[in-house]
């Protein structure tokens, strides 16, 4: 059974036994995690989500954390100008090992949900500091403006 799922802006095919490197995860190494945004699963009767499948999950268990390729930008302004820049670039990425595809009863299995750093740190920061997840912060009501005072010169 295959799953496809969706994760740090890209899609990934994935089976029991697959190794993945995707964007960093809020996971240490060693941990499980689940990931719930899953469009296809395929098997003996394919799903196809609409636009995710209700209930399916793939669960992984986080190798390490690791860096992508070095990248490098180099820029050169001709003429005149005779400037030179490089810049470099290493991808923050997780290490993975599918352990499992779940095509149903993925809300039961008590796994924590796979969760980005960018979305961890902005819930950290919405609770103040604490990276616990908690009900979302709404603005307070706003009352009705008062009548604007007359500006005296």
């Amino acid at each position: 059974m295959f799953a496809v799922l969706k994760t740090g802006g890209k899609q990934y095919k994935v089976q029991a036994g697959d190794i993945l490197r995707v964007e960093k995860l809020d996971a240490e190494a060693g941990s499980k995690v689940q990931f719930n945004d899953i469009l296809m699963v395929g098997g003996d009767v394919p799903t196809i989500g609409v636009p995710m499948v209700a209930g399916a999950a793939v669960q992984a268990e986080v190798i390490a954390q690791i860096k992508g390729e070095k990248v490098i930008h180099y820029v050169k302004r001709r003429r005149k100008h005779s400037s030179q820049r490089t810049k470099g670039h290493r991808q923050h990425l997780t290490l993975l090992r599918v352990t499992d595809v779940l095509s149903t009863g993925a809300d039961v299995t008590g796994i924590a949900a796979a969760v980005n750093t960018a979305h961890a740190r902005r819930a950290a920061h919405e609770t103040g500091g604490s990276a616990v997840a908690a009900a979302p912060v709404t603005a307070p009501a706003v009352s009705p403006a008062a009548p604007a005072a007359a500006v005296s010169e």
